[in-house]
């Protein structure tokens, strides 16, 4: 096992923002899109040592509602990415066990041939059992609630039937274990609509780096600090008689 990390602790599910990639770019005065194309190294990299780890669901976010409003040409260079990243990697994924998924609107603004490679990597690894990787892709935390409460209410819920087990049940992929750690790069604190509902009891963590110099030793690091907090989820730490 890593050094200094507890077998019997680690989080069943990390989260990822994968930030700063235009950012990195430009600190070597290259196109933005130079740092989406860096980030792919810093991903598998990721998923290699959350399989050290033994980590079951590892969830990044690869494009959100809101990067519609980028530059056409970079919003472009993603869609055709992400579609190439897809049909490099899904092989050497599916023989390391990892099943792929993906949540986010599946709407007319993402290109057909990305759905198509998106619905062929899911239908290639989905008797994958190692590690779930979810890319969130199209996706924000508020869009995934509005788009759970208009089924809820398609559906016929009365307003007294609805709780918070109902609206879990009707978000994108219901199964999907609320995430332990969420780690976000590039030395911003903030969560960017990522989440939204299911990060309620998260540990979050912040790092310095851009995504694009991420490795699985900044994973590890990010676990230890998780292995050093306490979660109590809402309580109060249980004290021992002396």
């Amino acid at each position: 096992m890593i050094e200094g990390i507890d077998p019997a602790k680690v989080p069943r599910h990390v989260g990822c923002v994968m930030d700063g990639n235009g950012r990195w770019a430009e600190q070597f005065g290259l196109p933005r899109t130079e740092g989406h194309a860096a980030g792919e190294q810093a991903l598998l990299d990721t998923v290699y040592g959350a399989l050290d780890l033994g980590i079951s669901w590892l969830t990044v976010y690869a494009f959100s509602t809101e990067n519609w409003r980028r530059p056409s040409d970079e919003v472009r260079f993603l869609m055709n990415f992400n579609r190439g990243l897809l049909r490099r990697r899904r092989d050497e994924l599916n023989d390391l066990g990892v099943r792929i998924r993906f949540i986010g609107r599946r709407n007319w603004r993402v290109p057909r041939s990305v759905l198509r490679e998106m619905d062929s990597a899911e239908a290639l690894t989905k008797e994958n059992t190692t590690l779930t990787l979810t890319m969130a892709f199209n996706y924000g935390g508020r869009a995934e609630i509005v788009d759970a409460v208009r089924d809820i209410v398609a559906q016929g819920y009365r307003p007294s039937q609805v709780n918070d087990s109902v609206i879990s049940a009707h978000l994108y992929q219901p199964e999907m274990p609320d995430p332990d750690l969420v780690i976000r790069t590039s030395g911003e604190y903030r969560i960017s609509n990522f989440l939204l509902w299911q990060l309620a009891y998260s540990e979050l963590v912040f790092v310095d780096e851009y995504w694009p110099d991420f490795r699985r030793e900044h994973l590890f690091e990010a676990v230890k600090l998780y292995q050093g907090r306490s979660r109590r989820y809402g309580g109060v730490k249980e004290q021992r008689s002396r």
